[in-house]
């Protein structure tokens, strides 16, 4: 297997996956998806809300709230030797809001959420979380704890987490007469027609749409799209909560559990 990154940032990637198939992408990409643990708010206890939201949109609202995770520090509550079902500071962080408007309307954001731990903290001070008008007030504790998206969404460490097949294109100079037919249908302006040429760029855009073989006038088609069925491009964005190198990290880390326990069960029958 060989593995290059195209691009890479903190929370985004897209990089390129050689030598697997479609079993193993699918088998990463739903560890990514539904495996790798992430912090999110759990339970809330509200002191007061005489906000416009019920108690139950609120803290629906506060789950989704993507916030930054600790996974060398905090412990799944499953795992965490208090098994206690009210948790401990090894397997839950605790934040608070006291906003009240007082002669105007108020926003309450994300900001408004203040950690006893600051390493869990929102990923950004900028989500609105209900509006408070004159006299309103909201005052709670959130309590935030590690889960895994197969339980709920809001545990979901990505945004987007998708693969497709690595693109091959092929262009027949024989047939080709460079009409930029092909050029001007490519929605992801990946074909170039220069000095009477038809050229490829910027390979990983294309959709495997096709669209370039409809559009050929030839017959045979000049053009051919096809795709590596054993390369891969994954994209991925994580929510802010995990950085992109922890999500692959820990997602080859479970795979390899899962097959390690697959083949305990197989020497065991034996």
């Amino acid at each position: 297997m060989k593995v290059r990154f195209v691009d890479k940032t903190d929370v985004t990637a897209r990089l390129i996956i050689e030598g697997v198939d479609v079993p193993f992408m699918n088998a990463l990409r739903r560890i990514i998806l539904t495996e790798v643990p992430s912090m999110a708010i759990d339970e809330i206890v509200v002191l007061e809300n005489s906000s416009i939201l019920n108690d139950e949109i609120l803290a629906h609202r506060l789950g989704f709230v993507p916030l930054k995770t600790d996974l060398d520090t905090y412990n799944l509550p499953k795992e965490c030797p208090c098994k206690s079902e009210f948790g401990c500071n090894l397997c839950r962080a605790t934040l608070t809001i006291d906003v009240e408007a007082t002669d105007s309307v108020k926003t309450v954001y994300s900001s408004d959420l203040v950690p006893n731990n600051p390493d869990i903290a929102p990923v950004s001070n900028k989500i609105p979380i209900t509006k408070l008008a004159p006299d309103q007030r909201i005052r709670l504790e959130a309590y935030a704890r590690l889960g895994k998206g197969k339980e709920h969404v809001k545990w979901q460490p990505v945004s987007v987490c998708a693969y497709k097949y690595f693109p091959k294109v092929k262009i027949n100079e024989k047939l080709c007469d460079a009409c930029g037919k092909c050029v001007d249908v490519c929605p992801k302006r990946i074909l170039t027609n220069v000095e009477k040429n038809i050229g490829i760029r910027n390979i990983t855009e294309c959709t495997l749409c096709q669209d370039c073989e409809d559009a050929c006038p030839k017959d045979p088609t000049a053009i051919e799209v096809t795709w590596d069925k054993n390369a891969f491009i994954l994209g991925i964005e994580s929510n802010g909560g995990l950085s992109v190198d922890r999500l692959l990290f820990e997602s080859l880390k479970i795979l390899d559990g899962k097959a390690e326990n697959f083949l305990n069960l197989l020497t065991e029958k034996k």
